[in-house]
């Protein structure tokens, strides 16, 4: 069963745009840099995002929004735990962003 996973981000203040956007494009990048350990192939079945807009102004401090979808647990946890260009974002990200929050679900599971 499909899962989707959330990802939230609040830059720091001072980042300029120029890295954001350069951060944005390594996120989405993750779409094609990400593959699968047994097929050799990418395996997020999608990966899309962008810089809010929401005019509810609920947003506490998040700036942007990023959503993937993985096929079924077994790929979400390779992407967590071992998925080397995931990890490379990740340190490539942690000293530009102030917060992130990252929410996991599986349709229609209450």
């Amino acid at each position: 069963m499909a899962i989707y996973h959330i990802v939230l981000f609040k830059f720091k203040d001072l980042i300029p745009p120029e890295e954001e956007q350069a951060a944005c494009s390594r996120m989405l990048g993750l779409a094609a840099n990400c593959i699968h350990p047994t097929s050799q192939k990418p395996y997020l079945k999608m990966l899309g995002g962008g810089k809010d807009n929401s005019p509810e102004g609920l947003q506490g401090g998040i700036t942007h929004a990023f959503i993937a979808q993985f096929e079924n647990e077994e790929d979400r946890k390779y992407y967590i735990e071992k998925d080397p260009a995931h990890h490379a974002f990740i340190a490539s990200v942690k000293d530009i962003l102030d917060q992130i929050q990252v929410v996991d679900f599986t349709p229609n599971v209450f």
